[in-house]
């Protein structure tokens, strides 16, 4: 709240929550639900998950080297029965996370 200069009122508007939530958690009595969690990283997208929960880590997130994957013309092409890896371990699943807090996720089944 503070790096965007925010007052409580103000920063529970912007996630969706009651104020009595942000004034909870500020005081210690409770603590973030996951589905708090999720609105601040839906509505503020450069807060790093690891850091919000933990305090580790960096704010605002450092961004990485972004590679760009192209699932909607190359998922048809998977044969998702016959993923694997260079050690023959079998992928189960691949999750893709994308900057608007929305993912795509690919079951190998």
């Amino acid at each position: 709240m503070e790096y965007y200069n925010e007052s409580a009122s103000s920063f529970a508007e912007k996630i969706g929550v009651q104020r009595s939530s942000i004034s909870h958690i500020l005081s210690g009595r409770n603590k973030p639900s996951l589905d708090f969690v999720l609105k601040v990283l839906s509505s503020f997208p450069e807060v790093e998950l690891y850091w919000l929960m933990n305090g580790k880590g960096s704010f605002p997130k450092v961004p990485i080297k972004e590679e760009i994957i192209e699932t909607s013309s190359r998922s048809s092409e998977i044969d998702h029965n016959n993923v694997t890896t260079s050690s023959e371990k079998t992928i189960e699943r691949i999750v893709i996370f994308y900057k608007d807090g929305t993912f795509q996720n690919f079951n190998n089944s």
